[in-house]
């Protein structure tokens, strides 16, 4: 029974948006955000919330994230006299050292591959769960992960939109994961030959053990331990790059958040490597334009579009790993160059190039507690499950995250050793006056920044509640003239915007238009009112 109706859901639901005083989890599992309000009710603050909340998320999310993956933070630590400080916490990985172009080019690869070893960079979500905690957390790091390593152990029921992001990679994987890096994969993730349907119990006792690993070393057995030989050792035997002296030179890095102030709120993101900086370009833009009267109008719709092409064009010109980039953020983020940008803007669409400023498959979850500390958190395995290389008996699912590098020999993003690729996960965060408002996100990809300026204006421009600017449709530029659009937007706008020269794709599947999370605080009462994602299994567990 449970199988056959649990993907029959032909109506749009309308939630209301959530209100709480004394803690709050924005997650996109029920089972996960519960967990992160269960360490909220041991006394927990937000930043243990979080921590316990994205490793219950590697067991019951593995089709989007993983220990092995990367991971990226905004935290707002709140002061007695009601302002605070917010700190950006950068946990991606390198390059190994052993991943030069020429090693990529003389395997026969033309561009960096989606599978296998090559794409594998050094994974830095146990490191984010452990300088979180050491730094900020107020319970024992063991207690974060026992209700994750529960779920592994015990198990856990599939839900919906998992099971079904599961059992297309299956599909996906089956041709292609033949190699010994690969097949590995079957054996963890499709127990019973299959990808669970909705409802069914899948367990993982190797997950368990690895999370009880991570719980008794805080994360060191990974970067410096038992967990690193066995990495070591099977890359090493199937022909990969990474190596234990890779990850025991992790480190993650404390980063000062970048800004721009849109209509008086100030719009926080994790500065390059990550795109954050895309979504600041075009929000830059947008400013400009002071007639956003309605979501639904033509000028607002084709004006949106236009701004995240030439926001995007500069991000894939000119961000990577921060001591790689040529150009300076601040000549990217200053009002001066997003008028220059804005003026390229006209009444028809583009394709867009970038400007010269210097004149030069991922988890997002939002936790908040009583005395007014947040965390906008994201974790990632990239696409899907990653690389597909599944280190034995460890339940690690390794990360493609290097897919991103390019292997052109002048390009800023080219691939070289010991260097971090442009990012796509990116937590943000709301400030009004030196006060927080709270965290947002929406993951997906290269969705992430268009998501984020979306979800903005839902609130800013368009006085939408955090749960109304969720689930108000989406659209997607996918490069050149082409525009994703969900359903839900009236048609004969999508025919005035054809018009004007954009090559609009109705999109009747909308898991490809990101997911997210949003808290917000109000500074005096210090009342929680949270949205959650309708495009996919989530929820809100309140204190």
């Amino acid at each position: 029974m449970h199988h056959a109706f649990s993907h029959q859901n032909p109506y749009p639901s309308c939630r209301s948006a959530t209100y709480a005083r004394h803690g709050m989890v924005a997650a996109s599992q029920p089972q996960a955000a519960q967990v992160g309000r269960d360490i909220l009710a041991l006394g927990g603050n937000a930043v243990d919330a979080a921590i316990a909340t994205a490793a219950a998320l590697t067991v019951v999310e593995p089709t989007g994230n993983g220990i092995g993956g990367d991971a990226f933070a905004l935290v707002w630590i709140q002061n007695d006299e009601g302002g605070g400080q917010l700190h950006g916490l950068n946990a991606s990985g390198v390059a190994p050292s052993a991943l030069t172009r020429d090693a990529v080019l003389d395997a026969g690869h033309e561009q960096m591959p989606l599978y296998g070893w090559t794409p594998v960079t050094v994974p830095g979500t146990p490191s984010a769960w452990a300088a979180l905690s050491e730094r900020f957390g107020r319970l024992a790091f063991e207690d974060l992960l026992a209700p994750a390593i529960r779920l592994a152990r015990e198990g856990f029921p599939v839900s919906p939109a998992i099971s079904e992001q599961w059992r297309r990679a299956e599909k996906r994987f089956r041709p292609v994961f033949t190699d010994a890096a690969t097949k590995e994969w079957f054996s963890l993730f499709t127990p019973e030959g299959r990808a669970p349907r909705p409802g069914d119990m899948f367990k993982s006792e190797r997950h368990a053990e690895t999370l009880e690993s991570l719980a008794q070393t805080r994360c060191e057995s990974f970067y410096r331990g038992e967990l690193a030989e066995k990495i070591d050792a099977f890359s090493r035997a199937t022909g990969g790059y990474l190596r234990a002296t890779d990850l025991a030179a992790h480190q993650i890095e404390w980063v000062d958040p970048i800004s721009v102030n849109y209509r008086g709120v100030d719009v926080w993101e994790i500065p390059p490597n990550g795109q954050g900086i895309v979504a600041l370009m075009g929000l830059n833009i947008m400013e400009g334009f002071d007639d956003l009267h309605s979501r639904d109008d033509l000028s607002v719709l084709h004006r949106q579009c236009e701004a995240i092409k030439l926001a995007y064009a500069d991000g894939h010109a000119f961000v990577t790993h921060a001591e790689h980039m040529t150009t300076r953020i601040e000549d990217l983020l200053s009002k001066r160059y997003a008028q220059s940008r804005r003026q390229k803007i006209t009444d028809t669409a583009m394709d867009p190039s970038p400007g010269a400023p210097h004149a030069g498959g991922t988890v997002y979850l939002a936790t908040a507690d009583g005395d007014g500390n947040m965390v906008s958190f994201i974790q990632s395995n990239y696409h899907n499950f990653g690389s597909g290389v599944v280190v034995p008996e460890t339940g690690i699912a390794l990360h493609n995250r290097g897919h991103g590098f390019s292997l052109e020999v002048d390009h800023v993003n080219v691939v070289a050793p010991n260097k971090k690729t442009f990012h796509t996960i990116i937590p943000g965060f709301l400030t009004r006056n030196g006060q927080a408002l709270g965290p947002f996100g929406v993951m997906g990809g290269f969705m992430q920044p268009q998501g984020h300026m979306q979800v903005v204006m839902n609130l800013l421009d368009f006085g939408l509640n955090p749960q109304a600017a969720l689930d108000a449709p989406r659209w997607q530029w996918t490069g050149a003239r082409r525009i994703g659009v969900e359903h839900g937007y009236p048609v004969h706008l999508l025919r005035e915007m054809a018009l004007r020269g954009h090559e609009i794709d109705y999109a009747f599947d909308p898991t490809g238009f990101g997911r997210g999370q949003i808290i917000l605080r109000d500074p005096v009462t210090g009342i929680l009112c949270g949205g959650t994602e309708p495009r996919t299994d989530s929820a809100i567990a309140v204190l």
